[in-house]
């Protein structure tokens, strides 16, 4: 009896766990929609189990996918209304690979159209990638596709030249890229025809700060005649018709060809009154999104930014869903969309690269602002102006994430992008993400609403590839009190500084992150960015700007090769300024008053410590080698003996910056650490090759009696090669260079420490001594 009554609990109790475990459907390639989906008789597409999960009766519901690729006709919806407050998990079999697809595998009969052209006919919807044996090919473009071009993969000046404009048949239905006037991000075109021998176009909302078109860096796509470069393609959507011309050594017959089709894979949509909650998606791959540049963009505040609200994977009202150990690859625009209102939402252990836009975006609903205005010269004025702080709801992303991805190779289409965008937010953490090749910032913050965030562990290099005046890290603060008259912005946060912390109402957390920009600067607080506390970060390449804000701490910093910029202060700003390392003079612009304290800060030598204090800042600051533990292999700790202990320096990690997944460490690319610009350099280092050209020390008395100098002090160009990025700009071998952006080059060493100040413009002014006389010259740095 006592068997019997253990016998009859044990089977109550696997009853109720099954009851409470759900139920497990399997998908597989393999298997039919009219099987009940199990693993030995799996369904065939993931819709099917989607379908089959949302009418189930069970609390929590996995939907295991087989290996394979799953080109999907329709994106994944998964909704509150559809699956109420149900536990959903969607991830692979065992770590098998497993693609979602919002592309179409296309069978093709491939014949010879002429040349080297073929051509093969096509049922179903235009599109606008093509991947060939799962690469990318570029649209028949001009100028041609060229993989080591900074902006575009290759601008001309000519693209839109009447002169190029005439041999197009019929352009109607391509493209014109460019960067913005001020290379702030890019704007899109495309063609509707030609008018007097001029492009008819629609477009250009992809950015924020409205300007005229790049006049260099232009390219266009999608005009058949342009046709005439290896792996370049045209679709012909009146015949239905791709032509491609294979690159040398591609079979086409046997290649698998693949083009893109949805717009968006997975979409898990909630509402405001009742949030999808508890979605897993792991271990999938995502590819093939199509391209979303012409899609409806919307202004997100004051910021330079426009944006989609879509991506392989949209969020939208949620809460606890989480993307983990994924990949996104091969998508047209965005991979990530978390918008609306979100709690403890996000992405986790993912790889994403070779996308067309951002990877993770944070994007709340401009309902939550008050007082919105949502372009850079739009304000309210102060009696029409809502003065109650925070949010007016509770429509957008708080306690988020993005941690422990690996993220590059984005923007590959549109250039206002960013690893992670954060915009109309609370409390997003961003932390241990590996950044790099990013044509803007790798992490971007878009306004002060409403701040909290904590951005730690990071590393993140190779940014602003393709743009200009931006940083490593960038926000804007463009909040309520902020005004683009800066006489009306002084006289209204000086009469009202209630209204400064409306919106930045959270102090943000910047710490223990490694950010290299080689240009602009590695940390870039702008316009009226205020409350942010910035500490233990080493900055390996551009410096930390604090533009206009308020309440802003930087302190224990490391500024390798720079220094800081704080441009166009307010009158008691708040800002505080210590116990950082720099290594060269502060670069002030317009700043009067110095805030409530910069002072017991280490500079690289007497000179620019002197500079300092004349301007009645860093009182008890020193100057002094730092000591650095291994520079050169980035270990920028300083030993017990260095000046920076003694003025209150705390070293801190270095081992513990990106992602700490092993598979996502192996994958990455390392930053390179730069030489250290400092008097130890200057002694040993005599000549360089910079920016293409062979340059020298001036050294002793023949060189002073040779070139007609006064002293020891300068660098002579030895040679200027064709192909220096130089040749341009006029300088010539035999020119001394005596000074650069008006510092006195003394040495090379001195010459580059000058030029990495610099590097963000694109330009360097310098004067030469050539046949002893003084010639001013403009060089183009990029």
């Amino acid at each position: 009896m006592i068997f019997q009554r253990l016998s009859i609990f044990t089977i109550l109790t696997l009853v109720l766990i099954w009851s409470v475990a759900g139920q497990t459907l399997y998908v597989s390639p393999k298997g039919s929609d009219s099987n009940p989906g199990t693993l030995q008789l799996p369904l065939k597409t993931p819709e099917m189990a989607c379908v089959k999960a949302a009418g189930a009766a069970q609390a929590i519901s996995k939907i295991i996918l087989r290996e394979g690729i799953y080109y999907l006709k329709n994106p994944l919806i998964i909704t509150s209304k559809g699956f109420g407050n149900k536990q959903i998990d969607l991830q692979s079999y065992a770590n098998e690979k497993v693609t979602l697809s919002a592309g179409r595998k296309l069978d093709l009969a491939w014949e010879t159209h002429k040349d080297n052209i073929l051509k093969a006919k096509i049922d179903g919807p235009a599109f606008e990638m093509l991947f060939i044996n799962g690469k990318q090919q570029p649209i028949a473009r001009y100028p041609n596709y060229d993989s080591t071009a900074r902006v575009f993969n290759g601008t001309a000046e000519d693209a839109i030249s009447p002169a190029r404009i005439s041999h197009w048949k019929n352009p109607a239905g391509g493209y014109v890229h460019a960067l913005h006037q001020g290379e702030w991000g890019s704007f899109h075109y495309k063609i509707k025809g030609v008018k007097n021998g001029e492009l008819e176009l629609e477009g250009g909302w992809q950015n924020n700060r409205p300007s005229p078109l790049h006049p260099k860096q232009r390219f266009v796509e999608n005009i058949f005649e342009e046709l005439d470069a290896p792996g370049e393609w045209f679709y012909d959507k009146a015949s239905h018709t791709l032509y491609f011309y294979p690159p040398k050594g591609l079979d086409p017959k046997s290649a698998n060809v693949e083009v893109s089709n949805l717009k968006h894979i997975i979409e898990l949509r909630g509402t405001y009154e009742n949030p999808l909650r508890n979605v897993t998606i792991k271990n999938i791959k995502f590819e093939h999104t199509e391209r979303s540049i012409m899609e409806h963009y919307e202004p997100l505040l004051r910021s330079d930014w426009m944006i989609y609200r879509g991506g392989a994977v949209v969020m939208e009202n949620t809460e606890n869903c989480v993307i983990t150990d994924s990949e996104f690859t091969n998508l047209g625009g965005n991979a990530v969309m978390i918008t609306g209102r979100n709690v403890k939402s996000g992405v986790s252990g993912s790889h994403i690269y070779n996308i067309g836009s951002s990877a993770i975006c944070f994007v709340g609903d401009s309902s939550a602002i008050r007082s919105a205005a949502f372009g850079y010269e739009n304000f309210v004025p102060y009696a029409k102006m809502d003065k109650t702080p925070g949010p007016k709801n509770n429509h957008y992303p708080s306690q988020c994430f993005a941690e422990d991805n690996l993220i590059h190779d984005i923007g590959k289409t549109e250039k206002q992008c960013t690893g992670v965008q954060i915009e109309m937010a609370s409390e997003i953490q961003v932390n241990h993400n590996t950044i790099y090749k990013v044509p803007r910032a790798g992490i971007n913050i878009g306004d002060g609403a409403w701040g909290g965030h904590f951005i730690e562990n990071n590393d993140v290099f190779e940014t602003v590839m393709e743009t200009g005046d931006h940083g490593a890290f960038n926000s804007w603060g463009r909040d309520r009190f902020w005004h683009p008259n800066r006489k009306t912005m002084d006289s209204l946060a000086a009469a009202h500084p209630e209204l400064i912390l409306l919106d930045a109402q959270k102090t943000v957390i910047i710490r223990n992150n490694r950010f290299k920009c080689d240009h602009g600067w590695d940390v870039d607080l702008d316009d009226g960015s205020s409350n942010y506390h910035i500490y233990n970060n080493v900055l390996l390449s551009g410096g930390l700007k604090f533009r206009e804000g308020f309440y802003r701490i930087a302190e224990n910093n490391i500024m390798i090769n720079n220094s800081f910029h704080p441009h166009v202060w307010f009158k008691n700003s708040g800002d505080v300024f210590t116990k950082n390392i720099v290594m060269r003079p502060y670069f002030p612009i317009l700043v009067k008053d110095w805030g409530k304290e910069v002072d017991y800060n280490l500079f690289a030598s007497a000179a620019d410590l002197k500079g300092a204090q004349a301007a009645k800042t860093d009182i008890h600051s020193k100057f002094g080698d730092a000591q650095f533990i291994d520079g050169k292999h980035g270990n920028y700790q300083v030993k017990n003996s260095s000046t920076a202990i003694i003025l209150g320096f705390k070293n801190f990690p270095m081992n513990d910056f990106g992602t700490r997944k092993d598979n996502l460490k192996k994958l990455a690319q390392k930053v390179s650490f730069p030489l250290l610009l400092n008097a130890d350099l200057e002694k040993t280092v005599k000549e360089m090759t910079w920016l293409g050209i062979k340059i020298r020390n001036v050294q002793g008395l023949g060189d002073r009696s040779a070139f007609g100098l006064s002293d020891e002090k300068g660098v002579i160009v030895v040679d200027v090669p064709a192909s220096s990025i130089l040749i341009k700009s006029g300088l010539q071998s035999n020119d001394v260079i005596i000074s650069a952006n008006k510092e006195m080059t003394e040495n090379v060493v001195r010459l580059e420490a000058i030029r990495q100040q610099v590097n963000w413009t694109g330009q360097m002014d310098v004067e030469v001594l050539r046949n002893q006389q003084t010639v001013k010259l403009k060089l183009n740095l990029k």
